[in-house]
């Protein structure tokens, strides 16, 4: 499709010696001209996708243009979603261009932006070739499916210099991120020992057969995994399809509460590019908690259930922290309502992680969770997953990213995809 249009970067932000000049439409409140907004296409219509759509439509600056879905009873809800949304804050035109193929899509000159909230052994190969068609990408979280998969996406946004926010919104909540200031300034003194109470591990689908809908393309929704009959508990089950569970899908909850939890301890840890160095998986066979992980600087990081729901555990020198969505206290009286001292530093400040992400592309700049960070945090994850596998202690080289003699585990680190499709 073509279209004689502007390019967002160089109308929003004029980068020039390292100085970025944004013009007044962007700093002016009001209407902004259609031609003037980062237009972005959704890929995968479900649950997440019509919550982060509907977010991007508050935004004064961008616009949902497109969408590509292969189960068509999730693209009916989408646009019923997507419709009420538009009325409700009415800065856009009503239309949505739909697609089975998310491919014709990314071909088109007029999208700015793709958000990608599909299963997870889709998230590198929909990033990749949205990289390479010049999109900037959002990409749910766990962000990758496999160690290399995470890899590779590092790579290609910087070969082709695209913005990739991963959605790991934590780091744009007060809880965390006061959390993680509190802790990088030294008010839990030396950390000692993280507690992270997600979900369990990944494993095998065994699910038996059904027939398939007509309502959805199940060849498309495999995809690169490997063939296998439909089960609704998959697609339509609960709130959250249970694709999430199994390990040709996702990452178990794992992956899906550790890409949450994780994140925040490397990012409080200082480890953003890096990870622990040690896993040693439960004694137990059937065990699904019990991982102990060990960073370089002696940090030990524990998979294990402390009793207040999802959350992460700090314990330190001088007392403990305990943070999540719903809560955020400590031992020490009065830590948490602590303002921060002038002389203390502070991490990146995001409250409003979909904006983040358009700032950055204007500005030329990394997000509060780039790629690399995406990538390391469902690293971690991927880790644990191998581990609990395996059920042996495993030495890992984050520098590398790979582990020290042993073929097995490293072998884990990738998948085989089902023809045709490559990475």
């Amino acid at each position: 499709m073509k279209n004689s249009r502007r390019s967002f970067l160089k109308k929003s932000a004029i980068t020039m010696g390292g100085i970025t000049v944004i013009p007044r439409h962007v700093l002016g409140k009001g209407f902004v001209a259609p031609s003037d907004k980062f237009s972005i296409g959704v890929i995968g219509a479900g649950t997440q996708s019509r919550w982060l759509a509907s977010g991007f439509i508050k935004l004064p600056e961008t616009q949902i243009i497109a969408a590509s879905e292969v189960n068509s009873k999730k693209m009916e809800e989408f646009q019923i979603n997507f419709n009420k949304s538009v009325k409700e804050f009415n800065n856009q035109k009503n239309q949505l261009d739909t697609y089975l193929n998310y491919k014709e899509l990314i071909q088109r000159d007029d999208i700015d932006g793709v958000i990608i909230a599909t299963p997870d052994h889709w998230h590198a190969i929909m990033t990749i070739n949205s990289i390479k068609s010049g999109k900037h990408v959002y990409c749910e979280k766990p962000l990758s499916h496999t160690i290399d998969e995470g890899r590779a996406m590092v790579s290609a946004s910087r070969k082709f210099k695209k913005i990739l926010q991963t959605g790991s919104m934590q780091r744009s909540s007060h809880n965390f991120r006061h959390a993680v200031d509190l802790i990088r300034n030294g008010y839990l003194g030396k950390i000692e020992k993280a507690i992270v109470n997600v979900g369990n591990p990944s494993a095998k689908c065994n699910l038996p057969y059904q027939p398939t809908p007509s309502t959805i393309d199940w060849d498309r929704w495999i995809g690169p995994a490997q063939m296998r009959s439909y089960h609704s508990t998959l697609v339509d089950a609960d709130f959250f399809p249970r694709w999430r569970w199994y390990k040709e899908f996702g990452g178990g909850i794992l992956a899906d509460w550790g890409a949450h939890m994780f994140d925040i301890v490397q990012w409080a840890l200082d480890m953003d590019n890096s990870g622990p160095v040690k896993l040693v998986p439960p004694r137990e066979p059937n065990a699904v908690r019990g991982l102990q992980m060990t960073y370089k600087n002696g940090v030990e990081v524990v998979h294990e259930d402390f009793y207040r729901g999802f959350g992460v555990r700090f314990i330190g020198s001088k007392g403990t922290l305990d943070v999540s969505r719903e809560y955020l206290d400590s031992n020490i009286k009065g830590l948490v309502k602590k303002s921060l001292k002038n002389s203390d530093t502070r991490v990146y400040f995001s409250d409003d992680h979909l904006k983040d992400w358009i700032t950055s592309i204007k500005n030329n700049s990394l997000p509060i969770c780039d790629v690399e960070i995406g990538h390391r945090s469902a690293s971690v994850c991927q880790l644990g997953n191998i581990a609990y596998e395996l059920r042996e202690t495993l030495n890992w080289d984050p520098v590398k990213e790979e582990f020290i003699d042993n073929s097995r585990a490293n072998f884990l680190k990738t998948k085989f995809y089902r023809k045709p499709y490559t990475l």
